[in-house]
């Protein structure tokens, strides 16, 4: 009788925290043989009850497929859990939060051992897992050719975006992107903090505040364009100098609010001496400049 079912890609899976159960289980949910190990074997247990082999020891795992996943606490865990392990001819996937450096130092390490490796940073929460409509997706970094032997199998409980043959570009990206969210959220909490105390809903003030963030978001793509061509007057609207000329009306409402202004005035302190640098016709991505060391 004729096969009419694709052969799915063996897995193994190191670390099975709430990211890794959840990735666990979309792979047993699509077919995939599954070998998983934990430093807690109740975790073990409980997928093995639902499909996967447990290995005992992490050797075990790793011994068992020749895609390794690996998803542990940080970069040290992965020193641990993976010394002693034999991953000649491995395919070693690192979905452990990590720096860029560290990233490329793990590349190198794994190519010493006679492993493929891929680097990734995971853009989702546990419940974003098997979930296409959630929009999470995990960038992945490193060998080019072992991205897309994997392909598939890597986009079963997320999306994939490579985004490039150096291990650490996974990781820049991951800490990128996060990075702005954190901006984002403390921009946030600083106009949520000015209305803490008057009689305003902070429940009706959400939606506008949404609203607004959404609205705002298209000027990073005006931001890159400016970048790659070194010319920061293209498009202004607003002017660097117009900006800062409104900045104390900024820090006064905080103060009278009560609230503090230390959210703010970093970015503020920067938009000044790009100023003073003479940089008033510009947008504010001259304050990039200063960042960069």
């Amino acid at each position: 009788m004729a096969q009419n079912t694709v052969e799915k890609t063996p897995v193994t899976l190191l670390g099975l925290g709430a990211m890794g159960t959840a990735l666990a289980r979309t792979w047993l949910a699509a077919g995939h043989p599954l070998t998983v190990w934990n430093r807690t074997p109740a975790h073990t247990t409980a997928l093995g009850a639902e499909g996967a082999g447990a290995a005992d020891t992490a050797a075990e795992a790793v011994a068992a497929n020749t895609l390794v996943v690996v998803c542990l606490l940080d970069d040290a865990s992965v020193d641990e859990v993976l010394a002693g392990t034999d991953l000649a001819d491995k395919d070693l996937v690192n979905l452990t939060t990590s720096t860029p450096a560290q990233a490329r130092a793990r590349a190198e390490w794994a190519r010493e051992r006679g492993a493929r490796y891929l680097d990734g940073g995971i853009m989702a929460v546990p419940p974003m897992i098997g979930v296409p409509e959630a929009g999470g997706y995990v960038f992945y970094s490193g060998s080019p050719e072992l991205f897309e032997r994997h392909r598939q199998t890597l986009g079963v409980p997320l999306g994939t975006t490579y985004v490039g043959e150096d291990a650490g570009f996974a990781a820049l990206h991951d800490v990128a992107l996060l990075s702005a969210m954190y901006g984002m959220f403390a921009g946030a909490a600083h106009a949520f903090a000015l209305i803490h105390k008057e009689d305003i809903d902070p429940a009706a003030l959400a939606p506008l505040l949404a609203d607004w963030l959404v609205a705002m978001a298209p000027a990073v793509h005006q931001t890159a364009d400016q970048l790659r061509s070194g010319d920061y007057t293209t498009g202004v609207v607003s002017n660097l100098a117009m900006q800062v000329a409104g900045t104390p009306t900024f820090l006064s409402t905080a103060e009278q609010q009560g609230v503090s202004p230390e959210l703010l005035s970093p970015y503020f302190e920067l938009m000044r001496r790009r100023l003073a640098e003479g940089s008033g016709e510009e947008d504010l991505t001259g304050v990039i400049d200063l960042l960069v060391h």
